[in-house]
């Protein structure tokens, strides 16, 4: 599974969502430009110590995006969208891709894959939910369809 951020600007976000990659074994996909440095201190503080276990990508724009990944499946969030995320059949390779906090993915983007549009249903008065907690919802409904693949699903028992 692949999670791509299309010009993400609060480091504290993509630092969670750096986390949930991480810990889900998704790859991360970074689309410039950035609203903040790689090396940037809140980005690394929501990661703390999974940064070890991310695979990251970084890409200069959304076309270099699809140039690298020809073919690729995949599901765009929005807020504009019609179709519901939970209607959605993913795949183990598919790329779920969100845009930046304050504006969302560009129209453009949007009117190009309209028929690859999702959305979470959420009351009307409100505008969006946190980017970090949309990828989660969206990412881990992909992996339950998909049997989370590679995933601990049992735990240990208490003490042990």
């Amino acid at each position: 599974m692949h999670l791509v951020l299309v010009e993400p600007e609060i480091p504290a976000n993509t630092g969670n969502v750096a986390r949930t990659c991480a810990v889900t074994g998704a790859q991360l996909h970074l689309v410039k430009p950035l609203g903040f440095s790689v090396d940037d201190k809140h980005l690394k503080r929501a990661g703390l110590d999974y940064w070890h276990l991310l695979t990251i990508h970084y890409h200069d724009s959304f076309e270099d995006f699809l140039k690298a990944y020809p073919g690729c499946r995949f599901h765009l969030a929005t807020t504009r969208a019609g179709q519901v995320y939970t209607n959605v059949h993913y795949g183990p390779d598919d790329f779920l891709v969100f845009g930046k906090e304050t504006s969302g993915l560009p129209e453009d983007i949007i009117r190009r894959f309209w028929d690859k549009c999702i959305r979470i249903p959420m009351i009307s008065q409100a505008r969006s939910l946190n980017l970090s907690n949309s990828v989660a919802i969206v990412l881990f409904e992909a992996l339950r369809q998909n049997g989370f693949p590679g995933l601990k699903q049992t735990a240990n028992a208490p003490g042990y």
